[in-house]
């Protein structure tokens, strides 16, 4: 079977077939909601969070997989039989096992044995296989070594975020954006704001402003560890910490290749306890349970919201619910597990809830 595959005629016919599988899946599926968060009105600010927890495989991630897998497949690098390899840190990992299963190809992902237990179960429910390392700077080798043993394709992240995406619109998380504001009282935000994992998103979403003039600025929030904000800084992308992110999904230990930082306008570095804490304190408030990675875009949110307030600038601001609290109800939602980690959010909540009292931000 595998030889008749292999015929040029054969390989083009199963390539044409999975190109319609993943098409067809995203033919079946409608976008996800925009969120209307209401703030006191008297701020004149509209807050809105595009929620991408409703995404086949659950979070923001399945926009990438979905792009990684056509590149793949349009570049000869993915064929019948090919095992599909992945370095991630948990949710990419989810998503490209949702598309690996579909195309009933073999999928390993590669990370570190803290990620969560839940986006593991995920993974395997997939039909994935886990490959586990020590530290956040030996997923890279790791699986391009899986890849080659294998004679597999790795599906590299990291590398190809920022190409496998048309920044121009066909569908991309940009386009939708402004595509659902456009009824709204400001249909052009002031301010959208992302996180940085591979940097993918924020380059797909600066290019897109800048292609269609829009006059939205784009904020890019970072956790501690990260390499990503004090190479931003320092204008440096060579820069490294070495160090693991506490916060699942983005941040990064290097500046990875597809992050573009002269599409980004402001970037802000956010505690990894005020993380934790902006996540709860959605869930409260606006009855939204999200991972840590939402409470990351949330803190730089508050921020943004406060300064607009203070310059008595009306506007909107988007950001994005990136997944579910659910994937996360042993770790981040866990007090116990929270407080052997030296994790702290009260602090963090009592600077929201001040925030919310004033309209004056003091985290």
């Amino acid at each position: 079977m595998r030889s008749e595959l292999n015929h040029p005629i054969a390989a083009r016919q199963w390539t044409d077939e999975a190109i319609r599988r993943i098409e067809a899946d995203n033919n079946r599926s409608a976008d996800t909601h925009l969120h209307a968060v209401e703030l006191p009105e008297h701020w004149g600010v509209e807050l809105y969070l595009k929620d991408e927890s409703t995404h086949r495989s659950g979070s923001l991630k399945h926009r990438l997989a979905r792009s990684l897998f056509l590149f793949g497949l349009v570049n000869g690098w993915i064929t019948a039989g090919t095992t599909i390899v992945e370095a991630s840190s948990g949710s990419t990992a989810v998503s490209e096992a949702y598309f690996a299963h579909l195309l009933g190809l073999d999928f390993i992902a590669v990370m570190t044995d803290s990620t969560s237990s839940e986006k593991i179960a995920l993974i395997e429910q997939y039909g994935g296989t886990c490959h586990y390392v020590r530290s956040p700077t030996e997923v890279y080798a790791a699986a391009q070594q899986l890849a080659a043993s294998t004679g597999g394709h790795y599906l590299d992240q990291f590398t190809y975020a920022e190409r496998a995406t048309d920044w121009r619109g066909n569908n991309n998380i940009a386009e939708s954006i402004f595509e659902q504001l456009r009824l709204e009282p400001h249909p052009v935000p002031a301010w959208i704001v992302v996180g940085a994992g591979t940097g993918g998103t924020s380059a797909t979403i600066g290019r897109y402003i800048r292609y269609n003039r829009h006059q939205s600025r784009l904020a890019v929030v970072d956790p501690e560890n990260s390499a990503f904000y004090p190479a931003w800084r320092r204008g440096d992308t060579t820069y490294e910490t070495g160090l693991a992110s506490r916060i699942e999904g983005i941040g990064r230990p290097r500046v990875e290749p597809s992050f573009i930082p002269s599409v980004i306008d402001e970037m802000l570095q956010v505690p990894d306890a005020a993380s934790i804490a902006a996540m709860r304190h959605l869930n409260r408030f606006a009855g939204l349970h999200a991972g840590p990675s939402t409470g990351t875009n949330l803190w730089g949110v508050w921020q943004l919201v406060s300064r607009m307030v203070a310059n008595g600038e009306r506007g909107s601001i988007v950001s994005l619910l990136c997944d579910g609290g659910e994937r996360y109800a042993g770790s981040y939602y866990d007090d116990g597990w929270l407080a052997e980690r030296g994790l702290d959010p009260p602090p963090y909540e009592a600077a929201i809830e001040d925030f919310f009292a004033t309209g004056r931000f003091s985290g």
